[in-house]
């Protein structure tokens, strides 16, 4: 009876996601500041603004299948529990506003903006800030996969667009679908297939992403992986 005990109650010598919740919570609730962290916005204007914020939550765990091969495992009821400022910095919205983005946009400029679900009325706010108008919804990822919700299951992604002035011109394709079917790859990573999808419908203009984590071809890009990996101005 003795080693049955023992057995049970023998957890797996590892961090778990509640352990971690409790040693990093003051962490997780840090607020980042935007001039702490990144670089000046290039001089430069664009048409074309492509935007994944790095929305803050205010330190709450989320259940987060990309993480399971970190150690944030659950031992007991076998879920993956993530935050996203185990990733990332987070900044909050008031934060993100003070981005001088019409510094950077054409009189007529399209902003793309990624929003999460529970962060769409920030989103909106957000882009009325940075000078632009809501318009629609510009793309719908079906991530392919089943995560957990409080209402319906979530398992799709909004990217909003948003607009300066008129659209830019010449555009080129109009037959562009709303709705991207990818699976869901590492933490907050976003299909190509979108960026891909806004390069067909202005493949002419200047482009740039910003928060971007990689360089991409045909694109300027600002953010803090990028700067961080080449030290230099933030553009392609």
């Amino acid at each position: 009876m003795k080693n049955q005990s023992q057995n049970l109650f023998n957890f797996p010598n590892k961090k778990t996601g509640y352990s971690i919740y409790n040693v990093e919570a003051k962490n997780r609730r840090k607020q980042n500041t935007l001039d702490d962290l990144y670089p000046r916005l290039p001089a430069k204007k664009f048409d074309i603004i492509y935007a994944d914020p790095p929305w803050d939550y205010n330190g709450k765990l989320q259940f987060d299948k990309s993480s399971k091969d970190a150690d944030n495992i659950d031992w007991s009821r076998k879920i993956f529990i993530s935050s996203a400022s185990f990733k990332y910095p987070t900044l909050k919205t008031n934060e993100l506003m003070k981005l001088p983005i019409q510094e950077i946009a054409k009189n007529d400029c399209l902003l793309f903006m990624w929003t999460t679900n529970p962060h769409l009325t920030q989103a909106l706010e957000l882009g009325q800030a940075w000078g632009f108008e809501y318009r629609t919804v510009a793309f719908i990822w079906d991530k392919m996969n089943h995560n957990p919700g409080q209402y319906t299951l979530s398992n799709c992604e909004l990217c909003l667009v948003f607009k300066h002035g008129k659209i830019p011109r010449p555009r080129g394709a109009r037959n562009v679908q709303q709705l991207i079917k990818a699976p869901r790859k590492k933490h907050s990573e976003k299909p190509i297939e979108v960026m891909q999808a806004i390069e067909k419908m202005f493949p002419s203009q200047e482009r740039i992403e910003l928060f971007a984590r990689r360089k991409t071809k045909g694109w300027s890009v600002w953010g803090l992986d990028v700067f961080k990996e080449s030290n230099e101005d933030p553009l392609c």
